[in-house]
């Protein structure tokens, strides 16, 4: 796997005085394992990272696991997201949302849910990268889509 930058972190955001974008940057092979302790803790990081597959399953039913990339934003935060699939469908049952989101988008998504449940749990140590993540998630291009889902 060779080090990627998504696409939707390449223009400058014009919305926070022209400061360049936050930049979301694919975690490269020979990284990958240093990524969950790094950003979410070794104690944290394996309750985390279950919890985000726990989400996903629950937000998006036909989800049967494979394969997920670790992004890195230059603002300081993470994600992680699904590979294999371009698309799926998402229904978050306790706000209405049901819609059809890219695997960046999904993986957002249940990134996000996981950090807030482990904040309602107690794991203040996450507290930051939730922040930053919701950072990104207003500079990023499917901000609304990812905002009705997490409403």
């Amino acid at each position: 796997m060779t080090h990627e930058t998504l696409p939707f972190a390449l223009a400058p955001c014009q919305a926070n005085g022209g400061d360049a974008r936050i930049t979301a940057s694919v975690v490269p092979a020979e990284r990958r394992l240093d990524f969950l302790p790094q950003h979410f803790g070794p104690r944290t990081m394996i309750k985390f990272e279950m919890s985000v597959y726990d989400w996903m399953g629950n937000l998006c039913p036909s989800y049967r696991g494979g394969f997920w990339n670790y992004v890195e934003l230059s603002n300081g935060g993470a994600f992680m997201h699904p590979t294999g699939l371009d698309e799926f469908q998402f229904t978050v049952k306790g706000n209405g949302f049901h819609g059809t989101v890219s695997a960046e988008v999904a993986g957002i998504i249940a990134t996000t849910f996981a950090l807030n449940g482990m904040l309602w749990q107690g794991w203040d140590s996450l507290n930051e990268k939730y922040e930053l993540l919701l950072e990104f998630v207003g500079e990023h291009p499917d901000a609304m889509s990812i905002r009705r889902a997490l409403d």
